[in-house]
């Protein structure tokens, strides 16, 4: 795999090389998190090189998954010229599950990511997030863990992005001293011809990048036991899905719900009065707002097979019901049990859109 060194930070290489393919014509745009009035952020797409000193993509921060911005922008019809997406590899998973259902395009699209440290949560902006940065970055070295970031982060062994052209060396790796990039694709290569005259040769994985996957692991598997979802029952159940509000924030931030219409923002999901009336005569007082268990049941039902556990559900929740990590254990087990991994594969079909015959002969009827 061809590789490069650029002497510079990690958000100045992704700089340098967006730089290189608006100043070569090899893109008509850009689309990453920057930097915006007022010291906040936001995704942007950008066709001008001066804004390009705005932008701020490894910076640790998720707003949004990204995946469902290019899901936005590219659902009606693919992109007419080429975009240079720098996306973490959650999001590049989120998208590529997306693609499958129907909901993005990747045509002309270049994808530049990095072998994440993980984000803070979104409140943390407003906590001085500024002031945990070099503590952040010591750790992406070290890949110790960082108890102040997403939950999600912290258990996430799948930080290496598997279907980015231009992958960026972060995770395990001094940045202080420069940045590796890693050229992965031939349409990576393509796009970077005339950016360097040689280059060396590089690998993606390493003895580092493993002994930070098995740390997580072992904290993924300590978090998950801690949970006790075997155990919740329905009195479970309600005591963590009681404190919902219904607000759906959950929904609208995850990048698996895609629903045009979900039913539990349609008109069928609401009760009428004499519902309300027959449930008081039975039970004396009822909960509400009604049925919030069965909305997060249903929600688990249709992003289980999907879910790429960005933590973003949990992020918004103003209630902070643990949704990501409840959410993470039930998704590996479903998709341990169809042995699929989401957004690693375009060409795997989501398991929940085929049908085999000889599926699960083992269980017994």
């Amino acid at each position: 795999m061809k590789s490069f060194k650029i002497p510079k930070s990690p958000d100045d290489t992704v700089k340098d090389i967006l730089l290189f393919l608006l100043k070569n014509e090899k893109v008509g745009s850009i689309f990453a998190l920057s930097k915006v009035h007022n010291n906040n952020h936001a995704y942007t797409l950008i066709t001008d090189k001066e804004l390009l000193s705005n932008i701020t993509p490894t910076y640790p921060l998720m707003l949004a998954n990204a995946g469902k911005m290019i899901s936005r922008l590219t659902m009606i019809e693919a992109v007419k010229s080429p975009v240079a997406v720098v996306l973490r590899p959650c999001e590049l998973r989120a998208l590529f599950e997306l693609v499958k259902l129907e909901q993005a395009k990747l045509d002309n699209l270049l994808f530049v990511s990095f072998t994440c440290g993980g984000v803070f949560p979104i409140k943390t902006k407003k906590d001085g997030l500024e002031n945990k940065l070099k503590e952040y970055w010591e750790n992406v070295k070290t890949g110790e863990d960082f108890q102040e970031l997403r939950e999600s982060c912290r258990i996430c062994e799948n930080f290496v992005p598997d279907n980015a052209d231009i992958i960026l060396q972060l995770a395990g790796n001094d940045t202080n001293t420069g940045t590796s990039v890693l050229i992965k694709t031939e349409k990576g290569a393509g796009f970077l011809e005339g950016i360097r005259d040689q280059f060396d040769e590089g690998s993606l994985e390493s003895t580092t990048l493993d002994t930070i996957r098995g740390k997580r692991k072992e904290r993924k598997q300590k978090t998950f036991a801690d949970l006790k979802t075997e155990d919740f029952g329905i009195e479970g159940l309600i005591n963590i899905f009681g404190r919902c509000i219904n607000c759906h924030a959950c929904s609208k931030a995850c990048p698996a719900c895609y629903c045009k219409l979900c039913y539990f923002e349609s008109a069928d999901s609401e009760s009428d009065p004499s519902t309300f009336e027959i449930e008081l005569k039975k039970r004396k007082a009822i909960r509400l707002p009604a049925d919030t268990v069965f909305y997060h049941l249903g929600r688990l039902t249709h992003v289980g097979f999907t879910c790429v556990g960005c933590g973003m559900c949990s992020d918004v929740c103003p209630t902070n019901i643990p949704v990501s990590t409840i959410f993470s254990k039930v998704s590996e087990r479903i998709q341990k049990a169809f042995e699929y991994t989401p957004g690693k594969d375009l060409e795997e079909k989501v398991p929940m859109s085929i049908f085999e015959m000889k599926e699960f002969e083992d269980v017994e009827d």
